[in-house]
Formats: C-alpha cells, structure tokens, sequence
C-alpha cells in the first residue's frame, strides 16, 4: 500500500477504520474517527462515514479535510470549507461573529471552537475579521495564531474580493461610488465626511442589481473595509439598508438588516491558492423581487 499525502491504495481486503488506524499511526484514534464521522473520508471518490466500509483491492482510500463536514449541524452558521490552516462559513443573520465587551453568549467563535475541540482538545479558532450580528455571510476564521496574524497583517493583499448584497429603502436609479472618512462617535456610531484626511478613508461602490417602488437591491463591492462603512455609505446616499434604524432606515420587514456578505475571495495563505466562497442570498431577499 502506498502513501501520497494523506492517500492510499489498497492491495488486500480490509475493514475502512481498522485500514485507517493502520495508516494514520501519527493520529489519535478519536481524530481517525471524527474525520470518518465527518464524511472526509473518501473511498473512490465517494464520501463515506461507515467505519465497517469493506475495501478491496484496487480502491482508493483519501482523507480530505478541507471538505465541507456534511454530518455536523451547527445552528446559526454552515461550514463551508475546513483545513488545518482555516475554517470558513455563512453566518446566519443574528449571531455574533464575536462576544462584544457587554454580550458573552452564543457566538460563531464559539461555536466554532467547540467544534475544533471536540476533535483536538487543545485546538482554539482565532478571529480574522468581523460580521455585524445582523449581517449574514461568508466569513473566515484561521485555526492557528500565524496564520491570523498572516491574514490580519495582509488582508488588503490577500483578499481579491468582497461582495456584499444589500437591500435599501427606495429606489436608487443609478450605480456609483461613495467616498468618504469614517469617524466614531461615543455613541459607537460611525459618521461620515467629506473632509479628506477627517477619519479612515472608506471607498464603496455599487451596482443596481433589481429595483421596485420602494426598495433596491445592490451589489456592493468595498475597497476598504471599515466599521459599518456599507451601514454609514448607505444613509449618506439617502438610500438606508432595510431594518437598519441604527443608520435612517424606516422600515423592517424582516426583523434584520438586509445586508449579505456574499463573496469572500482571497489567496490561501498557506497555499497561496486562489480561493473563492460565496453564500447563497437568503430566500426573504429573494421573495422581495420575486416577481420580477
């Protein structure tokens, strides 16, 4: 049997979790099995939890963890890619991406560090950067101290792009670019001016995607990334996002914040591959045009 990067063929009859204890000597038994339960292990090119799987001669047994884990359910957040190095997910709108100083409940982090520890005890989920509670979408967490810090100290090199979808109040009748300086305020919000150099330069562009008599649907890309910048942009261009009452909005149809992170595009910072993640839109923003 022979051994390519966490890949074997086999050349005699054998049970798949007695073959993988066999194989995977340097892992603890209870890795072994949360990775099959997992459905990471692949037998032939097909995902597999059966710890009693009869392999034969011939077949292929491979082990990928960066492969979505289709047995865990995790309420508030899917996973929709896994490596040693970084865990990414849609969040549902109404989790925290983090506890904030006031709020120690349930949190993507710690959702998500309960989920690499019942694997590896010792293991821990680091922040890389934020999602507002209402917000929902693709975001990112790295699965070592290094490999935050690489993703922290370089996101504007690393990351190609960030899409954000946004539903706004009236009717926005063309594309464009908001550029502006971002200040907060001791209430925690952020304001916006037109003064060059009077806070942190935010630049964010969008595009009309779909449109009825009362609200816009936006593709919104940032060119920065600060605090609340698409929230604060969005008020300033007189078009408030939905449910946002924070930043002017009026009206809230669906009890959240009609903004969605979804594309999320940066080289792996191990890898360096190009890696590209996108978050379907939810079905309430979907039903908005429906008819359209």
């Amino acid at each position: 049997m022979t051994k390519n990067n966490d890949s074997w063929h086999v050349h005699e009859p054998h049970e798949l979790l007695k073959f993988l204890f066999e194989k995977m000597t340097d892992r603890s038994k209870k890795y072994v099995r949360t990775v099959l339960s997992r459905g990471q292990v692949f037998v032939n090119g097909e995902s597999t939890s059966q710890y009693n799987t009869t392999l034969q001669p011939g077949d292929t047994v491979e082990i990928r963890t960066s492969a979505p884990n289709k047995k865990i359910k995790i309420p508030g957040l899917v996973i929709l890619h896994e490596d040693e190095h970084l865990i990414v997910i849609n969040k549902e709108a109404g989790l925290l991406s983090i506890a904030s100083d006031k709020d120690n409940e349930k949190t993507a982090y710690r959702l998500l560090s309960d989920y690499v520890k019942n694997a590896h005890p010792q293991h821990r989920i680091y922040v890389v950067h934020r999602l507002d509670r209402e917000t929902s979408g693709v975001m990112v967490y790295a699965k070592t101290k290094s490999v935050q810090q690489v993703m922290q100290n370089n996101w504007k090199g690393l990351v190609n792009e960030r899409t954000y979808t946004a539903l706004v109040e009236g009717r926005v009748k063309q594309s464009g670019t908001i550029t502006s300086w971002l200040t907060e305020d001791r209430t925690l919000t952020m304001q916006s001016s037109k003064t060059p150099n009077n806070g942190k330069k935010a630049v964010t562009h969008y595009e009309v995607l779909n449109t009825n008599r009362t609200q816009t649907l936006l593709k919104v890309n940032l060119e920065t990334g600060r605090k609340n910048q698409i929230r604060i942009h969005m008020k300033e261009l007189g078009h408030p996002i939905v449910g946002d009452k924070k930043y002017g909005a009026v009206t809230n149809p669906f009890r959240r914040i009609g903004l969605h992170a979804s594309v999320l595009t940066f080289t792996h910072p191990v890898t360096k591959k190009l890696m590209r993640f996108e978050a379907e839109l939810p079905k309430v923003f979907q039903m908005t045009f429906k008819s359209k």
